[in-house]
């Protein structure tokens, strides 16, 4: 009896700890998260360095054509769920937007739930897509060590619908630090 009580205080023990660890974000509002060391597999799809020119997505979406090459920046996010389920494609959002801050306890400050009237003119689809101009069919999440509220710099092909809405098919993306 007294090992199973044992067993239980650490059980206990090492949840609260790492539910501490867990929570919140050290010095400012954005979690802090670290770009994926390359590898073999997704060396190819990170940008060894930040492209020039690059706009918030608001700038580009008011400026930009069908088939225009673009520089954007923006924040993953926009969306409860941002990332596309198997494929390396996600949404970005205008650093320019502001998201919710930690203290204001919203559980998904990414989905920017305080502004969503500013997310459509501010939000853009990131697509990657392999040498042969094909979607990669991976969570981007895995493929590039990416999370909700990175921020990215991408650089591609616009894809501008008759609504406005703007796709960025890249093959690279930049993960800022």
């Amino acid at each position: 009896m007294l090992n199973l009580t044992h067993h239980a205080a650490a059980v206990g023990a090492l949840s609260v700890a790492l539910l501490a660890v867990g929570c919140g974000a050290p010095d400012g509002d954005a979690p802090v998260t670290d770009a994926a060391a390359p590898t073999v597999q997704n060396a190819a799809y990170l940008a060894p360095t930040e492209p020039e020119g690059a706009k918030g997505v608001g700038a580009v979406k008011e400026s930009v054509e069908d088939g225009d090459e673009v520089t954007v920046v923006g924040l993953i996010g926009g969306d409860r769920a941002p990332f596309v389920d198997g494929l390396a494609a996600f949404t970005i959002v205008d650093p320019k937007v502001p998201y919710c801050a930690a203290d204001e306890g919203c559980p998904t400050p990414w989905d920017y739930c305080c502004q969503q009237d500013k997310v459509p003119a501010n939000s853009a689809t990131v697509k990657l897509i392999d040498a042969d101009g094909k979607l990669v069919a991976e969570n981007a999440r895995d493929l590039l060590g990416i999370d909700e509220l990175t921020e990215v710099v991408v650089r591609g092909t616009a894809e501008k619908d008759d609504a406005g809405n703007l796709s960025v098919l890249a093959r690279q993306v930049y993960v800022r630090k």
